[in-house]
Protein backbone atom coordinates (compact mmCIF):
# COMPACT_ATOMS: atom_id res chain seq x y z
CA UNK A 1 0.00 0.00 0.00
CA UNK A 2 2.74 2.48 0.92
CA UNK A 3 4.73 1.95 -2.29
CA UNK A 4 8.09 2.57 -0.61
CA UNK A 5 11.01 1.58 -2.77
CA UNK A 6 13.21 0.33 0.06
CA UNK A 7 12.16 -1.15 3.40
CA UNK A 8 13.98 -0.32 6.61
CA UNK A 9 16.60 -2.82 7.70
CA UNK A 10 15.00 -4.67 10.65
CA UNK A 11 18.17 -4.08 12.69
CA UNK A 12 17.02 -0.46 13.05
CA UNK A 13 14.34 -1.67 15.51
CA UNK A 14 17.08 -3.11 17.73
CA UNK A 15 18.94 0.22 17.67
CA UNK A 16 15.71 1.97 18.60
CA UNK A 17 14.88 -0.45 21.41
CA UNK A 18 18.34 -0.11 22.91
CA UNK A 19 17.86 3.68 23.01
CA UNK A 20 14.17 3.89 23.93
CA UNK A 21 14.38 7.22 25.78
CA UNK A 22 16.00 8.83 22.75
CA UNK A 23 13.55 7.28 20.28
CA UNK A 24 10.59 8.46 22.37
CA UNK A 25 11.92 12.01 22.54
CA UNK A 26 12.57 12.06 18.80
CA UNK A 27 9.15 10.56 18.18
CA UNK A 28 7.42 13.18 20.32
CA UNK A 29 9.00 15.97 18.30
CA UNK A 30 8.09 14.23 15.02
CA UNK A 31 4.44 14.31 16.11
CA UNK A 32 4.70 18.01 16.96
CA UNK A 33 6.21 18.74 13.53
CA UNK A 34 3.48 16.70 11.82
CA UNK A 35 0.86 18.81 13.58
CA UNK A 36 2.63 22.01 12.54
CA UNK A 37 2.93 20.77 8.96
CA UNK A 38 -0.82 20.14 8.71
CA UNK A 39 -1.54 23.63 10.04
CA UNK A 40 0.93 25.14 7.56
CA UNK A 41 -0.84 23.41 4.67
CA UNK A 42 -4.16 24.76 5.95
CA UNK A 43 -2.72 28.27 6.25
CA UNK A 44 -1.55 28.30 2.62
CA UNK A 45 -4.61 26.56 1.16
CA UNK A 46 -7.58 27.80 3.19
CA UNK A 47 -9.78 28.08 0.10
CA UNK A 48 -10.24 24.28 0.06
CA UNK A 49 -12.91 23.69 2.70
CA UNK A 50 -12.66 19.89 2.74
CA UNK A 51 -8.87 20.02 3.00
CA UNK A 52 -9.12 22.46 5.92
CA UNK A 53 -11.69 20.27 7.67
CA UNK A 54 -9.74 17.04 7.26
CA UNK A 55 -6.34 18.53 8.06
CA UNK A 56 -7.70 20.17 11.22
CA UNK A 57 -8.70 16.69 12.39
CA UNK A 58 -5.34 15.32 11.34
CA UNK A 59 -3.50 18.13 13.21
CA UNK A 60 -5.53 17.40 16.35
CA UNK A 61 -4.68 13.72 16.06
CA UNK A 62 -0.96 14.49 15.66
CA UNK A 63 -1.09 16.73 18.72
CA UNK A 64 -2.80 13.91 20.65
CA UNK A 65 0.01 11.60 19.55
CA UNK A 66 2.54 14.13 20.84
CA UNK A 67 0.71 14.12 24.16
CA UNK A 68 0.55 10.30 24.24
CA UNK A 69 4.29 9.99 23.65
CA UNK A 70 4.95 12.63 26.29
CA UNK A 71 2.80 10.67 28.79
CA UNK A 72 4.85 7.51 28.09
CA UNK A 73 8.05 9.51 28.58
CA UNK A 74 6.84 10.82 31.96
CA UNK A 75 5.46 7.43 33.06
CA UNK A 76 8.84 5.82 32.46
CA UNK A 77 10.69 8.50 34.41
CA UNK A 78 12.30 10.02 31.34
CA UNK A 79 12.39 13.69 30.42
CA UNK A 80 11.28 15.13 27.11
CA UNK A 81 14.55 16.26 25.63
CA UNK A 82 15.07 19.20 23.36
CA UNK A 83 13.67 19.21 19.85
CA UNK A 84 15.70 17.15 17.40
CA UNK A 85 16.51 18.07 13.82
CA UNK A 86 15.10 15.56 11.38
CA UNK A 87 17.82 15.25 8.72
CA UNK A 88 15.72 12.80 6.69
CA UNK A 89 12.81 15.26 6.44
CA UNK A 90 15.20 18.13 5.65
CA UNK A 91 16.73 16.11 2.81
CA UNK A 92 13.28 15.10 1.56
CA UNK A 93 12.21 18.75 1.61
CA UNK A 94 14.92 19.56 -0.95
CA UNK A 95 12.99 17.49 -3.50
CA UNK A 96 9.97 19.78 -3.36
CA UNK A 97 9.32 22.12 -6.26
CA UNK A 98 9.96 25.65 -4.96
CA UNK A 99 9.38 27.65 -8.14
CA UNK A 100 6.15 26.34 -9.60
CA UNK A 101 2.58 27.52 -9.37
CA UNK A 102 0.66 27.67 -6.11
CA UNK A 103 -1.10 24.45 -7.10
CA UNK A 104 2.19 22.69 -7.88
CA UNK A 105 3.57 23.80 -4.51
CA UNK A 106 0.47 22.51 -2.74
CA UNK A 107 0.62 19.15 -4.51
CA UNK A 108 4.32 18.79 -3.73
CA UNK A 109 3.72 19.65 -0.05
CA UNK A 110 0.92 17.08 0.12
CA UNK A 111 3.09 14.40 -1.51
CA UNK A 112 6.03 15.32 0.76
CA UNK A 113 3.68 14.90 3.73
CA UNK A 114 2.35 11.60 2.40
CA UNK A 115 5.92 10.29 2.06
CA UNK A 116 6.81 11.19 5.64
CA UNK A 117 3.63 9.50 6.88
CA UNK A 118 4.38 6.43 4.75
CA UNK A 119 7.90 6.09 6.13
CA UNK A 120 6.68 6.69 9.69
CA UNK A 121 4.00 4.04 9.20
CA UNK A 122 6.61 1.58 7.95
CA UNK A 123 8.89 2.32 10.91
CA UNK A 124 6.04 2.00 13.42
CA UNK A 125 5.09 -1.35 11.91
CA UNK A 126 8.66 -2.55 12.32
CA UNK A 127 8.74 -1.38 15.95
CA UNK A 128 5.39 -3.02 16.68
CA UNK A 129 6.65 -6.35 15.31
CA UNK A 130 10.20 -6.37 16.65
CA UNK A 131 10.47 -4.72 20.06
CA UNK A 132 10.00 -6.85 23.15
CA UNK A 133 8.26 -4.14 25.21
CA UNK A 134 4.58 -5.19 24.96
CA UNK A 135 3.18 -1.74 25.84
CA UNK A 136 5.27 -0.01 23.19
CA UNK A 137 4.63 -2.78 20.67
CA UNK A 138 0.87 -2.18 20.91
CA UNK A 139 1.34 1.59 20.99
CA UNK A 140 3.34 1.53 17.76
CA UNK A 141 0.86 -0.83 16.11
CA UNK A 142 -1.97 1.62 16.85
CA UNK A 143 0.09 4.53 15.53
CA UNK A 144 0.96 2.57 12.39
CA UNK A 145 -2.75 2.34 11.58
CA UNK A 146 -3.18 6.06 12.18
CA UNK A 147 -0.18 7.03 10.03
CA UNK A 148 -1.53 4.91 7.17
CA UNK A 149 -4.71 6.97 7.31
CA UNK A 150 -2.71 10.20 7.24
CA UNK A 151 -0.77 8.96 4.21
CA UNK A 152 -4.06 8.28 2.44
CA UNK A 153 -5.43 11.72 3.36
CA UNK A 154 -2.44 13.60 1.96
CA UNK A 155 -2.09 11.60 -1.24
CA UNK A 156 -5.87 11.75 -1.76
CA UNK A 157 -5.90 15.56 -1.62
CA UNK A 158 -2.88 15.74 -3.95
CA UNK A 159 -4.79 13.68 -6.51
CA UNK A 160 -8.06 15.55 -6.00
CA UNK A 161 -6.66 19.05 -6.42
CA UNK A 162 -3.74 18.25 -8.71
CA UNK A 163 -5.96 17.38 -11.68
CA UNK A 164 -3.83 19.45 -14.07
CA UNK A 165 -0.63 17.92 -12.72
CA UNK A 166 0.59 14.39 -13.34
CA UNK A 167 0.42 13.54 -9.63
CA UNK A 168 1.21 9.85 -10.12
CA UNK A 169 4.36 10.74 -12.09
CA UNK A 170 5.43 13.22 -9.42
CA UNK A 171 4.74 10.63 -6.70
CA UNK A 172 6.88 8.04 -8.52
CA UNK A 173 9.70 10.60 -8.75
CA UNK A 174 9.44 11.25 -5.02
CA UNK A 175 9.37 7.52 -4.24
CA UNK A 176 12.54 7.04 -6.31
CA UNK A 177 14.23 10.02 -4.61
CA UNK A 178 13.24 8.77 -1.15
CA UNK A 179 14.41 5.25 -2.04
CA UNK A 180 17.91 6.57 -2.67
CA UNK A 181 17.80 8.90 0.31
CA UNK A 182 16.73 6.24 2.81
CA UNK A 183 19.82 4.15 1.99
CA UNK A 184 21.76 6.57 4.20
CA UNK A 185 19.37 6.12 7.12
CA UNK A 186 18.24 3.35 9.48
CA UNK A 187 21.36 3.46 11.61
CA UNK A 188 20.40 5.79 14.46
CA UNK A 189 17.90 5.98 17.30
CA UNK A 190 15.52 8.38 15.61
CA UNK A 191 12.20 7.65 13.93
CA UNK A 192 13.54 8.53 10.49
CA UNK A 193 17.27 8.12 11.23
Amino acid sequence: MLHLKLETDPRWATIAEENIEEILTDHAWCEQKACTNAITIITHNSQYEDLVTDLLELAKEELEHFQMVHEIIKKRGYTLGRERKDHYVNQLYKFMNKGGSHLQSMVDRLLFSAMIEARSCERFKLLSQRIKDKELSKFYYDLMVSEAGHYTTFIGFARKYGQDIDVDKRWKELVAFEGELIKSYGKSETIHG
